[in-house]
């Protein structure tokens, strides 16, 4: 498959994508005996590829891994940091974080916590990230105060963001006699979008926990089975079940 050179570069691990442009740039990475540019493309099956002198071929790609990862607050969602913040990969054992090429998929912020998954399966990032594909996700949510019933009813049905209506949520009252701590579960995965539908209702997130990715969760029988800042592999079947969501090939 024909692929950007710095995209194979990082699913490869041989160099995140930022690090991977630096060293197209610094005319260190040849196809064909060529010195390639940002935005060539190349197919490992017929193409030759030099990275420092070093040929690249298809067997020395890595294991493809596949994680969940509960998220703490405080932790960015990269794998690099220009702030020199902690990372989620951070939170990973060396023989995890190098040479692997695995990456979040998707964001949390920083203020946010919960299920976020890692891979280095360029497809299964596609799949998961791509507006085309609506996963659901469900998160857990505190507001500084209680929520009316006309504004639930405004969020259940999409709130207008920047010119453009948000998708439909599913919205349950988890204290229905307080009405502060709610479940939304999204089909949609727009920038910071749970907090910023509630600051246009008039509400402050105090508390924002994803607790599922499609049926990959972080709880089993309604108790946490996964600690905070813990991660643990995907078992085959979630694998497939979130491949077969995108009608890609399971394995």
């Amino acid at each position: 498959m024909t692929e950007r050179v710095q995209k194979v570069l990082s699913q490869w691990g041989i160099a995140s994508r930022r690090k991977a442009e630096k060293m197209i740039l610094a005319r260190k990475v040849q196809i064909n005996g060529q010195i390639a540019n940002l935005g060539d493309k190349v197919d490992l099956n017929v193409d030759i590829l030099h990275v420092d002198g070093k040929v690249i071929e298809v067997s020395n790609r890595p294991q493809l891994i596949y994680l969940l990862l509960n998220k703490p607050t405080g932790v960015v969602s990269t794998c690099s940091d220009p702030q020199h913040r902690s990372t989620v990969i951070d939170l990973l054992p060396a023989n995890l974080r190098q040479g692997t090429g695995i990456h979040p998929v998707g964001r949390l912020d920083f203020a946010s916590s919960g299920a976020l998954i890692l891979t280095n399966d360029g497809e299964l990032t596609l799949g998961l990230t791509h507006p085309r594909y609506h996963l659901p996700k469900t998160y857990l949510v505190e507001l500084d105060r209680r929520l009316t019933k006309k504004d639930l009813a405004w969020w259940r049905k999409g709130i207008i963001l920047e010119g453009r209506q948000t998708l439909p949520a599913k919205i349950r009252l988890v204290q229905p006699h307080q009405a502060r701590t709610i479940e939304i579960v999204l089909t949609e995965g727009r920038n910071r979008q749970i907090r910023r539908v509630a600051a246009k209702l008039g509400y402050e997130v105090l508390r924002l926990h994803r607790t599922a990715i499609g049926s990959i969760t972080l709880y089993s029988c309604n108790k946490l089975e996964l600690p905070q800042s813990e991660y643990r592999h995907l078992k085959q079947s979630e694998v497939n079940l979130l491949k077969n969501s995108f009608n890609i090939k399971s394995l």
